[in-house]
């Protein structure tokens, strides 16, 4: 689906700022920048510690004062990317939870999702409200990657396996580029995708005739060898005829009828 890769924003890892990379891929655009994030971990910072009763001067070491939001190295905590995202009216919830259930059994079905191990950020974006249009826009990797609709799933489970916190987006994103353009030009992809998707299973069953009648084939020409054989016993003048196996698929399908049909004669 390269079609669509001009249109997409996708900003490579630069430091450790992942989570500003990942807000920006997941709403298409510059929204937010590492100032910006800073002042939103500084304000959750100072609510929390304004909700705290420090009244014992021992608890107001170095330790207490340390940002639980961010730190020295880029990272921000995942209230950061919440409040961040609320200011454009777009939630994010644990992949794991109640309100979930539908996500995790159809996966393709949501906007976004948002991942996170340790320090890194990233995002899974679908695009256009098409299933055929996912996209991993992680700041890692060498650009952004076409993600299929079966991958999805796996990749979330793979994701959740090797100890990611998942969460699902919901809301209404900015409109984007990527988006229209994907609103725009649906039909030539899809039905680019199902014939690709159709094409491998008539090769895969193609496949499997060709197996099946391949083996009928074999044991016929055992039998035919085997009457060759006896006959020839029986008529020293007579020579041995040679069975040449069919070539085609079409030559193993008569061969097969004709074995039928000679079954059928025998049974009367």
């Amino acid at each position: 689906m390269s079609d669509l890769l001009p249109y997409l924003v996708w900003e490579k890892q630069e430091g450790y700022l992942c989570a500003q990379h990942c807000l920006n891929a997941l709403l298409q655009g510059e929204y937010f920048t590492a100032v910006d994030l800073s002042d939103i971990a500084r304000e959750l910072d100072e609510a929390e510690s304004a909700a705290l009763d420090n009244t014992d001067e021992d608890n107001e070491g170095s330790e207490a004062k340390k940002s639980q939001n961010m730190d020295d190295t880029g990272f921000f905590s995942v209230q950061v990317l919440v409040n961040a995202l609320k200011l454009w009216n777009v939630d994010i919830i644990p992949y794991g939870s109640e309100d979930c259930v539908d996500a995790r059994i159809h996966p393709e079905n949501e906007m976004a999702y948002i991942c996170n191990l340790h320090e890194h950020w990233f995002t899974l974006r679908k695009f256009g409200n098409s299933p055929l249009r996912w996209y991993n826009l992680d700041s890692v990797l060498k650009g952004p990657e076409w993600i299929s609709q079966t991958y999805l799933g796996m990749l979330l489970t793979q994701l959740k396996n090797d100890g990611y916190s998942i969460f699902v987006v919901k809301g209404i994103f900015p409109s984007c580029q990527a988006d229209d353009y994907a609103i725009s030009h649906p039909e030539a992809n899809e039905h680019k995708e199902n014939k690709k998707s159709a094409d491998t299973d008539e090769e895969m069953l193609q496949a499997a005739i060709a197996a099946s009648l391949l083996s009928l084939s074999e044991t016929n020409d055992g039998q035919q060898e085997s009457s060759s054989s006896s006959s020839s016993r029986v008529d020293s003048n007579s020579q041995p005829t040679a069975t040449t196996p069919p070539s085609t698929l079409e030559e193993l399908r008569k061969k097969r009828l004709a074995r039928f049909d000679s079954n059928d004669v025998n049974i009367e």
